[in-house]
């Protein structure tokens, strides 16, 4: 109660006092007053410019977690997606496809590009396909040449070089008894004249000693004499016979040349006059190359399932193909062309005796060649598996005049490229001679 009147007779006081205040105190009060105010106002929990600065750490503070809870999402998200992309390698490689393809759809559906990051590592023995992957080049420089590796392995017994020991105890003898000659001897024969690498590089996947046999550079030697002949004798700038073979420009052996030309032609018009059929047509070109300089042409719409097979030697039964011969020409702006003359294979008709008394009119028998010229291109990760059309010509030679009229052919939207197709066209192991 004392306090009561205290503050009332307090008040009492600041009003007398009031009334004998100038305008300027009063204002100055009124000032201060407000001031006061605005300070308690500021002081309150929850209210205030320290408040709103509060919030604005808290929300930057949060979007930083925010970002980081993103990435580590992302980073096991990965790791999940690369965990089963290498368990559906492994049930593929063991045989159970229909595992392999769900841990595919699970891996694809994760993380859709997880096939391009993963790179493996396939260990010397060829154990396994995906038993591992790197996510760098510096393990894989360790291993850059495999040969030297292979030869550090190999030890000596009995004063001779064994490239190779058998897995299991047999009594029959083991290949690895055979001297280096007959090995290599056998190597060749497995190249055979159609230059058949593709199977001695199968063959050095046996086991380290095969390998060895396979990088002999006299077999690579005489393959690329086989190809280039006499422009092959330096080998700069390459650093092996093998590296020559598989780095200089030329043509492929092992599949065949295919383009496929379609294009709409005008029909007749209808017997009543009210319309005018079109027609689309579709023909595919073939062309096979040989090692020993031989090459056939083929013109036809039957599709490639039926016509390749009957490529595969020169020795070929299917009606109009075309025999000839051709050559590799390097230009000084290093474009790889090749030139070829084709003819008509030669078909000796039997003579009619049934008419043999009657005159005939003679016919003017002439021989037709073809010479053809493309360049030698590469596309996508194929390498020297496409040719482009330069020049197509047909030569017409008069037995009885011995005169020559020749026709170029206008290279148009219809010589449209050929692309390499990669076939067995090899002659067949039991087929080659010893």
């Amino acid at each position: 109660m004392a306090e009561a009147e205290e503050d009332c007779h307090s008040d009492a006081v600041r009003i007398g006092d009031e009334g004998n205040e100038s305008p300027a105190e009063r204002d100055l009060q009124a000032q201060l007053q407000m001031f006061r105010a605005q300070w308690m106002f500021e002081l309150t929990p929850g209210v205030g410019s320290g408040n709103v600065e509060t919030r604005s750490c808290r929300a930057g503070r949060s979007s930083v977690l925010k970002a980081d809870t993103r990435g580590r999402q992302e980073l096991a998200k990965e790791e999940k997606a690369r965990e089963l992309f290498l368990k559906a390698v492994e049930e593929e490689q063991n045989g159970a496809l229909y595992e392999a393809i769900k841990f595919y759809r699970r891996a694809m559906q994760l993380v859709p590009d997880i096939e391009f990051k993963i790179t493996y590592n396939r260990s010397p023995d060829g154990d396994g396909v995906g038993s591992g992957y790197i996510e760098d080049n510096e393990d894989t420089s360790k291993m850059a040449d495999l040969l030297s590796y292979f030869q550090q392995q190999l030890t000596l017994q009995e004063s001779m070089l064994k490239l190779c020991q058998p897995e299991l105890e047999t009594s029959q003898t083991h290949i690895s008894v055979l001297p280096m000659e007959v090995l290599m001897y056998i190597f060749r024969w497995v190249v055979s004249s159609d230059l058949d690498l593709r199977s001695l590089e199968q063959l050095s996947l046996v086991c380290r000693g095969f390998y060895i046999c396979a990088r002999d550079p006299e077999i690579w030697r005489l393959a690329c004499l086989k190809v280039w002949g006499r422009s092959c004798m330096k080998l700069v700038p390459y650093s092996s016979w093998r590296e020559m073979f598989l780095e200089r420009p030329r043509v492929r052996f092992d599949g065949v040349y295919i383009s496929k030309t379609t294009y709409i032609r005008q029909g007749e018009q209808s017997l009543d006059g009210f319309y005018r059929a079109w027609h689309q047509v579709e023909y595919y070109r073939y062309i096979r190359f040989f090692p020993d300089g031989h090459v056939m042409m083929l013109t036809t719409p039957e599709e490639p399932p039926s016509i390749v097979p009957r490529l595969r030697t020169r020795s070929t039964r299917t009606d109009a193909i075309l025999l000839g011969h051709y050559r590799l020409s390097q230009d000084a702006d290093n474009q790889t062309k090749v030139f070829a003359v084709i003819t008509k294979r030669k078909e000796e008709k039997p003579l009619d005796h049934k008419y043999r008394y009657f005159r005939r009119v003679p016919v003017q028998e002439a021989d037709h060649s073809f010479h053809v010229g493309l360049q030698l291109c590469s596309s996508g990760h194929q390498r020297f598996n496409k040719l482009i059309w330069i020049h197509h010509s047909c030569h017409i030679t008069y037995k009885s005049t011995g005169e020559t009229a020749v026709s170029a052919f206008e290279i148009d939207k219809m010589y449209t490229p050929l692309f390499f197709a990669r076939v067995r066209s090899y002659t067949a192991f039991s087929e080659r001679p010893l």
